[in-house]
This record gives structure tokens, sequence and C-alpha cells, in this order.
């Protein structure tokens, strides 16, 4: 699967054998997000619309949003709330604007009640109208008067000064008196000039004063992020994370599939495959522990990546592969016909099958059986056996574990006659009321067995 592209029924595989735990690790996500909802308390936005009458392009449409949000707005409309403990660059992030269809100029302002936040966004809405109007010169107080409105009246008072020069210049015809006359009409062409072009590109001209439509609506319900969506984020944060953990791993997952592949890594040839009824095998004294039965609780005491056993034929069928095996066996070992069976431990599959194999050759004692350690193997020295057969089940081993299998094996004096590959299938229903008792595998304990210890 490491190489393989990641399908639907691979995502389909991981909800339909990791429910268990999918459900936990929601529920678990879901509490993370309660606890980061009362860790952030909620909010509430409102609105508050401003009218801009007259021809507007969308890039002063734009200025204008810029202008409501700026430091001058929100720090007077901070200076007029008065909010104990909240300063204007603290407003200044929970106050918004954007610019609408119809040039309106939409403020919203977020505070922890319904009540400020409605405050907030109709304080700054007004503190922008009033800062909107000072730069465009519409205002009543004199010590204010900063804008075109200023300097008309200062345009005004100059052509008066010029007017006052020009008649008490001397009233003859000299060259001085007429050069004077002369400079103070060009003075006063250029202040007309000037001023004409203001008023041409001054937009108070053809626009009219900002409004506010209103007060804001107070908010009846919460901001987003609510309670209830942190809680459904965190769920669904938590269940996507698990479900791409388990596609991550099983794209990392080195374990071998198919025959050829182990075959290589261990140096042998395949001897045959086998089938093995796919039962949950009794818990023993390893798999009563706590952790044993949160896993078997959680559902991850079994693969997930692994297909689904196919439905087999008959008891009868699957002896014959077994036979089959046993007689391949035969007609390769010189005499005395005898033969170390190698069982990965913990592969269950394996154990059984090759519990199965010496059953099937019981009548001709052919094989012993040994469980080695995958991480460190230790195989038995060899005594009358003319090799070692090792049994497996696909994809539940790497390369360098069945590497270090065959170099024990070879250290024994163990030549490696065969590789045994086990695979689980589905016991197909009986018609008779009965069911046959052969499906327990037999017990490898034995006189003849060996297990294999840990180096």
């Amino acid at each position: 699967m490491s190489d393989d592209t990641i399908r639907l029924v691979t995502i389909g595989r991981i909800f339909r054998r990791r429910r268990r735990l999918l459900a936990v690790v929601a529920v678990l996500g879901a509490l993370v997000g309660y606890g980061a909802s009362l860790v952030f308390p909620p909010s509430y936005t409102t609105s508050a619309s401003v009218l801009l009458p007259g021809q507007w392009e969308e890039r002063e449409l734009l200025t204008q949003a810029e202008i409501a949000t700026s430091s001058e707005v929100v720090d007077r409309a901070a200076a007029t709330l008065s909010w104990s403990g909240v300063s204007g660059t603290e407003l200044r992030d929970q106050v918004s604007a954007e610019a609408a269809d119809g040039n309106i100029i939409k403020i919203s302002g977020t505070a922890e009640t319904p009540g400020r936040a409605q405050r907030l966004s109709d304080q700054v809405a007004k503190e922008f109208v009033t800062f909107a109007a000072r730069l465009a010169g519409d205002t009543t107080d004199p010590e204010e008067a900063t804008g075109p409105e200023a300097l008309r009246e200062k345009v005004v008072q100059t052509n008066r000064r010029i007017t006052d020069l020009a008649n008490a210049a001397d009233p003859g015809q000299t060259v001085e008196s007429v050069q004077v006359r002369t400079e103070l009409e060009k003075l006063r062409t250029a202040l007309a000039e000037a001023m004409k072009k203001l008023d041409q590109a001054d937009p108070a001209t053809d626009k009219a004063s900002m409004v506010v439509m209103g007060s804001a609506a107070r908010p009846t319900g919460e901001a987003p992020p609510t309670r209830t969506q942190l809680i459904v984020a965190g769920a669904l944060l938590f269940f996507l994370l698990t479900v791409i953990g388990h596609l991550a791993a099983a794209r990392t997952n080195r374990r071998l599939r198919t025959e050829p592949e182990i075959a290589a890594a261990l140096g042998s040839t395949l001897i045959g495959t086998v089938d093995v009824l796919d039962e949950r095998p009794a818990h023993g004294p390893k798999d009563r522990g706590t952790r044993a039965r949160i896993r078997r609780l959680l559902g991850v005491d079994t693969r997930w990546d692994v297909p689904a056993p196919q439905a087999s034929g008959d008891e009868a069928g699957r002896r014959i592969r077994y036979r089959r095996v046993c007689a391949r066996l035969r007609n390769q070992l010189p005499s005395p016909r005898r033969l170390l069976v190698v069982v990965p431990e913990s592969d269950e599959i394996a154990r059984r099958a090759a519990g199965q194999l010496a059953t099937e050759a019981a009548s001709d004692p052919l094989l012993r059986v040994a469980e080695v350690s995958a991480e460190r193997p230790m195989v038995p020295d060899r005594d009358t056996e003319s090799g070692a057969l090792v049994v497996l089940s696909a994809g539940s081993w790497t390369a360098a574990e069945l590497t270090g299998i065959a170099e024990a094996c070879a250290d024994a004096g163990h030549e490696i006659a065969g590789i045994v590959v086990a695979g689980t299938v589905l016991a197909r229903p009986t018609r008779t009321a009965g069911r046959p008792a052969q499906h327990a595998a037999p017990a490898l304990a034995g006189g003849d067995d060996a297990r294999g210890g840990s180096a």
C-alpha cells in the first residue's frame, strides 16, 4: 500500500474498521472545542451604515473605508466611550469597515455584549462622519476651519490687500507705479485661477455631506466562532487528523505483501500458500491487561490496512492445500525427511497454519515447529533436520525482519528449504444445523516442538 494510490476504498476501510476509534477521537475533539469556547468568551458584532451621496469611484470608497478604521477615528471613539481598560489600540482590532453597494460604508464593531457592540458601531460611524466633514472643509467650528473653506477666506483677504496696495501706489504714470500695479494684477489673476482649479478638484463641491443611516441593530446572536462551531470544528479536526494519520502510516508502511517480495527477502523459493479461517483468537495472558482491553475496546487490536478476507470453500478444500505443501516438501527433502518450521512470534495466522501443517504430516514425522522473535531471532541449532521451512503471513513483516530470520537460520546451520505464505479466509455457512468442529488449529506444544528464544 505504500506505493499505491489512496483510493476511496481505503478511506472506507478506515471508517469501517476504525469506527470506534474515530468516534472516540471525535468526542475528544468536541470536548477540546468546548474547552476552547470557555477560554475565549463569546462576542457580538453589529454594523452601522454611512451613506455617501453623490458620485464616488470604487477607489474613493475604499479610501473612505480605510479612513473609517483609522487611528484618528477610533481613538476619538474610544475617548468618547471611555470604557475602562479599553484603549484605542484595542478597539482598532474590534472595528472593521467595508464598502458596500450604493455608496454605503458599513462599519462593524465587535464587543463582549450586544449593547457595547451597538454603541461601538454607532460611535465609530459618528466620528467617521465628523472626521470626513473636517477633511472636506464642511465644518462650522472657526477654530477647526483648516479645509478648503479656510483657504478661500485667505484668498479673499489677499485680494482685498492687493486692492489696497494698488490704490496706495503712485497714481501717476511713472514706470515704477505701472510695474507695481501690473505685478499686483498678475498676482490677483494667479490667485483666481488657483481657486478655480481648487473648486473643480474639490469633491465637496459636487458631493453632499455623509449621513449615518440610523443606529446599528442590537445583535441577537454570537459572532463566529460560536460555541457550537468550536465544538463541531474540534470534532471534525480530530476526526480528519486521525484519518490522515492512518493514511500517512499506511503510506510509510514497508511490510512486504507479495510472495515474490517475501521470497526475495528470505532468499528462498515459495512452496505454496495455505488458508486459515479468519477467527479472533482467544485472549492469552498477554492480552488481559488494561492496555490490551483498551485496544480491544477501540478496535485497534486488529490491522485495518489488509484486504478483507475472501470466502473460501469447505474444510476439505483447505486441507488439500496443506497436503499439497507437505507432498512438495517430501519430494524435495532427502532422507531423513525432517524440517524445522520457523514461525515469527505474534504471527497468529502463521502459527495456526504451521500447526495445521504439522497435523497433516503427523503420520510421517516431517516438521518440528519453532517460534522465533522477529526483532532478535534465535533459531534452534540443527539436529536431525534437513533444513528450515519459514511459515508467515503476508503484509506482517518488513524486508529487514525477514532478512534477520534468514540470517538466524544460517547461523543455526539451517538452509531455508522453502516458504509457505498463510492468508485468512471466511468460512461459508453450512446448510446443516450442526457445525463441524474442525476449525480449531491444533496446539503447537508437543514433545517434538521447540521455541526459539531471544538473543
